[in-house]
C-alpha cells in the first residue's frame, strides 16, 4: 500500500515517514484560499471547514487515481472569540496575529479525510486547545527575527516542534494534531483496513 498524501507540507510527510505509512505526496492543484472565501462567506463554523477543504484536496486526487487511498488534510486555528486565524500574509501580519493570540487559550482543528475512487470513506477532525504566554514585545521581535518567513505558511505564526515551543505556556491535545495532522486515528483505520499490521 502507497498511500497518496494531498499535500506537500514536509511536516505531514515527515509524520507519515517516521510512522512506517508509505506514502507519495501529490499537489492537489486546489485553490484553497478560494475555496476557503467561499466557505466562510456562507457561514461555515470552524470543525466544518477544516474538514471540508481536506476533503476537497483527497477527492481532487482521488478522481484522478480512482483505485488508491487519498489522504488530504487541513488545520484552522480558531481564536478565543472564534475569529478564524489565516496564513499571514507578510511579517506584520504575523506580529498582529501573535499579539491577539498572547496571553489567550486558542483551538487548533486538524481534519484528515481519505478517498477512494472519488469519494470519502473516513474522516477524522480533532482539536488541541494552545494557551499562549503572555511574553513580551521584545520577545515577539527576536521570536519574528528567527522565524520569519519559514512561519509565512504555518496557521498561527508558529512551528510547535520549533522555536514556536517557546510561545506556550500550556498545551493540551495530541501533539501530532498540532502539527496537522491526527496521526493516531489514521493509524488505527489503516490498521483496521489491513493497509497496516496488527
Amino acid at each position: 500500500m502507497s498511500l497518496i498524501l494531498a499535500s506537500q507540507s514536509a511536516t505531514r510527510r515527515a509524520m507519515l515517514a517516521a510512522a512506517g505509512v508509505a506514502h507519495e505526496p501529490m499537489t492537489p492543484g486546489v485553490d484553497e484560499e478560494a475555496l476557503k472565501a467561499g466557505l466562510r462567506a456562507e457561514g461555515i463554523e470552524a470543525r466544518a471547514l477544516a474538514d471540508a477543504l481536506a476533503e476537497m484536496k483527497a477527492l481532487k486526487l482521488s478522481r484522478r487515481h480512482s483505485t488508491r487511498l487519498v489522504l488530504g488534510c487541513d488545520s484552522v486555528v480558531v481564536e478565543a472569540d472564534g475569529t478564524i486565524v489565516d496564513k499571514a500574509e507578510s511579517l506584520e501580519e504575523s506580529r498582529d496575529q501573535l499579539r491577539r493570540l498572547r496571553g489567550t487559550t486558542h483551538r487548533l482543528i486538524s481534519a484528515a479525510v481519505i478517498c477512494l475512487g472519488g469519494a470519502p470513506i473516513w474522516r477524522h477532525v480533532d482539536v488541541a486547545r494552545l494557551t499562549m504566554r503572555n511574553f513580551s514585545d521584545d520577545y515577539l521581535q527576536s521570536y519574528l527575527e528567527a522565524e520569519w518567513p519559514a512561519i509565512g505558511g504555518c496557521v498561527g505564526g508558529y512551528r510547535i516542534e520549533g522555536l514556536g515551543a517557546q510561545l506556550f505556556a500550556r498545551i493540551d491535545g495530541s501533539h501530532f494534531t498540532i502539527l496537522g495532522l491526527p496521526l493516531l486515528p489514521l493509524l488505527d483505520y489503516l490498521r483496521v483496513r489491513g493497509e497496516l499490521a496488527s
